[in-house]
């Protein structure tokens, strides 16, 4: 068993003052190992999208290029894992594989150009963290990549991109998902590397109890992005005509994103403006705190990967309402009936309202929130995550991984 490695993890996406929750899932995978390990370093390659005109942006990165290796301060997270940010601009029109190709130049450059130090890497998302992670490694060091990223089909779609991601595939020394339908969904584009994709999972807390058991269903809660693939809009629709039954219903939304205004207006124009609380984008401790403060978890997306925010919910003690989007039925699976209802994805609020009313039927002595918890924690917790990583990396996880080819990707 592979144990007190100094690890590098290398991923797009990670909490920052700016984006407070983008990444949490990667903080926790960090923070779940480091216990294990001698130390855990992330590097977090940070795209700054600008509009600059040409010109500019060029003199922007040849700067930024310039002062990063100097101006770089580490920071900790609460559990003592290293994180340094790699900041590059880009342009908002970049095609995915030259958005990989800044990953990789943001990286090189707060490494002052040195390979990573580290015995084992492990990247978030193939075609950025892993690509980046692959171009900045000694030679022999093995490269482990998580994928997480809803729009695989996109990238797929892109001849260099797929050409890219193809690449990641041959020479990580393993690929993971984080669940069964997004493995299927990359064992479908590229067959020929279907024998070596695994699945690791989220981790998610279970230490933190909550004061009170949640004694009714009053307190909606939604935490994630503010964005269409989300279906934020039937949730607002759904809040409002529940909650001409119970004027008692409030609606707190934390999260960020492309429809905030939107949906605030939505709000307001179907008379509940009043009962909705916008708490914006707050870090992954404040989440986890909300999580304890409301009674049920509205989750009203039409694709997920995995679903994180459900199981932080039944960890919490509450109750779930969740659309059947990809990721929360496997996950949930075997104990969706103790925690909540599921309902089929709709591009309007009935599916939501009816589930609504049919969990308030049954709550609470048709839950059973402490069971559930009690078996996804042995799934999703940070020792069962931790130890699956752990035993990834030394080659006993279950999964026939090669080795990384003796040189790096060029």
């Amino acid at each position: 068993m592979l144990n007190r490695a100094d690890v590098a993890v290398v991923t797009p996406w990670f909490p920052t003052d700016d984006h407070p929750y983008r990444g949490a899932f990667v903080q926790a995978m960090a923070d779940a190992v480091a216990p294990r390990c001698e130390r855990v370093t992330v590097y977090h390659t940070e795209m700054w999208t600008t509009r600059m005109p040409r010109r500019a942006r060029g003199s922007a990165v040849r700067a930024l290029e310039a002062l990063t290796p100097t101006a770089l301060r580490g920071r900790h997270t609460p559990a003592g894992v290293g994180v340094v940010c790699a900041p590059y601009p880009v342009r908002p029109d970049l095609s995915y594989s030259e958005y990989a190709l800044c990953h990789e130049r943001a990286l090189r450059v707060a490494l002052r150009r040195r390979p990573l130090a580290a015995d084992l890497v492990h990247a978030h998302t193939g075609i950025f963290g892993g690509w980046a992670a692959l171009h900045n490694v000694r030679p022999g060091t093995r490269v482990f990549v998580t994928e997480h990223a809803t729009f695989i089909d996109k990238i797929v779609r892109e001849p260099r991109a797929r050409a890219m991601y193809d690449t990641v595939l041959s020479r990580a020394a393993g690929v993971f998902a984080v669940g069964e339908g997004l493995r299927t969904t990359i064992a479908e584009a590229f067959p020929h590397h279907a024998h070596r994709l695994g699945i690791l999972p989220n981790a998610v807390r279970f230490d933190l109890p909550r004061d009170l058991p949640v004694s009714d269903l009053r307190r909606w809660l939604y935490v994630g992005s503010i964005i269409p693939r989300k279906n934020i809009f039937a949730l607002i629709e759904a809040f409002a005509r529940c909650r001409e039954r119970d004027s008692a219903l409030t609606l707190t939304l934390v999260g960020s994103g492309a429809l905030y205004g939107r949906t605030w207006r939505l709000a307001k124009r179907l008379g509940v403006g009043d009962a909705v609380t916008f708490r914006g984008a707050v870090g992954p401790e404040a989440a986890l705190a909300l999580l304890r403060e409301h009674d049920l978890l509205v989750h009203p997306s039409q694709m997920e990967t995995f679903g994180m925010t459900l199981i932080e919910a039944v960890a919490a003690g509450m109750p779930v309402l969740a659309t059947r989007c990809g990721g929360p039925e496997e996950t949930l699976a075997g104990v969706e009936h103790m925690v909540g209802e599921l309902v089929e994805v709709q591009a309007g609020p009935d599916a939501l309202v009816d589930g609504y009313w049919r969990l308030r039927d049954r709550f609470p002595h048709g839950l059973d929130l402490a069971r559930a918890a009690t078996d996804l924690a042995a799934r999703y917790g940070y020792a069962a995550v931790a130890e699956a990583h752990l035993a990834t990396w030394s080659g006993t996880g279950g999964l026939d991984v090669a080795p990384m080819a003796e040189q790096a990707v060029r």
